[in-house]
């Protein structure tokens, strides 16, 4: 009796532990093929992809390392980046651009006056609606090793 059931224990193990070897071999070769594709020609936004029977939406962020004081705090304005352009994908967005210019007049020592113009352009980006469910598949230094890639994904129904 203790026999059966300590190989009936086992066999579950045994059977739960392949499952999850099986699922991590799967998204570590759907990273390394994203990686790939990254590498051999970089992007940043939002695309769909298709990996055999799914679907998946990836949101791709590329973030300057200096501009960030830890780690930590890359990683949430990656996460933030990430559903920002997921929502625009999907829901749209209103954008505005305003441009000013403002012209000044230089006089020299001699009289002489000359007008300086600059212009300053302002863009507002406008959107509505949530984007849940990203997850974050993997992060890397790019070729620039100044540089930090993050790929976010979901899976789409």
């Amino acid at each position: 009796m203790k026999i059966r059931i300590v190989s009936l224990i086992s066999i579950i193990l045994i059977g739960s532990n392949a499952k999850a070897q099986s699922f991590n071999e799967d998204k570590t070769a759907f990273t390394n093929f994203l990686k790939r594709m990254y590498t051999s020609s970089a992007f940043e936004g939002v695309k769909i992809v298709e990996d055999y029977n799914q679907k998946y939406m990836l949101s791709v962020v590329s973030l300057d390392k200096s501009k960030y004081t830890n780690e930590s705090m890359m990683n949430r304005v990656a996460q933030v980046k990430a559903q920002s352009q997921v929502n625009t994908f999907l829901n749209g967005s209103a954008i505005s651009m305003d441009i000013v210019i403002k012209t000044t007049e230089k006089k020299d020592s001699t009289g002489i006056s000359t007008s300086v113009s600059e212009s300053i352009e302002s863009i507002k980006q406008n959107s509505m609606g949530f984007s849940q469910g990203l997850e974050l598949l993997t992060n890397f230094d790019e070729a620039d090793p100044k540089r930090m890639v993050f790929f976010y994904y979901r899976e789409m129904k």
